[in-house]
């Protein structure tokens, strides 16, 4: 009869040092091979948004009017038959040029400053808003929560995509009327220097946080009954030290996980803002402003319409497999 070594097991387990649900996490992270190619084209896309000026080959805004809808001569397979008789055929512009002569390549570059800005705003006042809100009221209870989820409740009630549009119409009004006073001239002077994007990031921050909220709140209602919790009220904890040492970091990983989620609503909301003529204020260079100006000769150049949106395109698939990713990897379902 084998015998059995009765001290190997326990002294392994009392040596294995245990590992940490973030560690955890993302080592299943990195299994998943989608989110890993998302979360890598998204790093680099960071990296050329923050470097377009050393990365683009022109400005934004530059433009050679002589060489306006540009084609290089690599890229006329995929022009229209007959292209060859109106088409500017040049390399000077990697992926051609615009009607007003600026290269496509760099303004698609600098477009995604603007995307990535406006999501990441976006998604951080949502996570900071909604969770503060929701966490109190989840964890106050009572006459508080049925107040405060009842705002919440009436504002799902208003479409936000026409909320946003009617506070950018106010916000563009305003800043065209001009400001009385040093603080809204302050406003109105860092919205110009930044291409009207602090608008849209007011616009849009105003009103993305709701969901986050309810999200908040149900975690916390899910976890303030919790033995962990009662401890620490049995030990004399106040209500703001349980929210900021128990609750939040223990919800802050399913909150991530669904703004994670919600970047690519972000992302489409400022193409179609700048679509329409309510997004950043012109030459900035922001994809949906691109294809709003090159859909009128999409049938002639291609090209112009094509670029951006593949940029965008992308991009969203990438937060998209990025946030899949996270969702996996977070679910406590999805351990080992």
């Amino acid at each position: 009869m084998a015998s059995v070594n009765l001290t190997a097991g326990p002294q392994n387990i009392l040596t294995q040092k245990p590992r940490s649900l973030w560690r955890e996490s993302f080592r299943r992270l990195l299994r998943n091979k989608a989110a890993v190619i998302g979360g890598i084209f998204i790093i680099l896309l960071v990296l050329i948004a923050v470097f377009a000026n050393v990365v683009a080959p022109f400005d934004y805004a530059e433009q050679d009017l002589l060489l306006n809808n540009a084609v290089p001569e690599y890229l006329m397979w995929a022009m229209p038959d007959g292209a060859e008789g109106y088409a500017r055929i040049t390399d000077k512009f990697p992926l051609g040029a615009d009607s007003l002569g600026r290269d496509v390549l760099s303004r698609t570059i600098y477009g995604a400053r603007v995307s990535l800005s406006v999501a990441f705003f976006a998604a951080t006042v949502s996570l900071l808003i909604g969770t503060i809100y929701g966490t109190i009221s989840g964890y106050a209870g009572g006459r508080v929560d049925n107040v405060m989820m009842r705002v919440v409740d009436f504002l799902y009630g208003f479409p936000f995509l026409i909320i946003v549009i009617l506070l950018q119409t106010y916000l563009k009004a305003f800043a065209r009327r001009g400001a009385e006073g040093v603080f809204a001239s302050k406003i109105l002077e860092i919205n110009d220097s930044m291409g009207g994007m602090l608008l849209l990031f007011i616009a849009i921050g105003l009103v993305n946080w709701i969901g986050m909220a309810r999200i908040a709140r149900g975690q916390v209602l899910s976890l303030k009954q919790k033995e962990f919790i009662e401890a620490a009220h049995s030990m004399g904890s106040g209500d703001l030290r349980i929210i900021g040492r128990h609750l939040i970091p223990n919800i802050l990983g399913p909150l991530i996980v669904y703004e994670t989620l919600a970047i690519p609503g972000y992302i489409f909301t400022e193409a179609f803002l700048s679509f329409i003529g309510l997004g950043v204020d012109p030459p900035t260079a922001s994809w949906g402003i691109m294809i709003s100006e090159a859909v009128q000769g999409i049938r002639s150049y291609p090209l112009q319409t094509l670029v951006p949106a593949i940029a965008l395109s992308l991009t969203t698939l990438a937060f998209n497999f990025l946030g899949d990713g996270l969702r996996d990897a977070f679910d406590p379902r999805m351990a080992e």
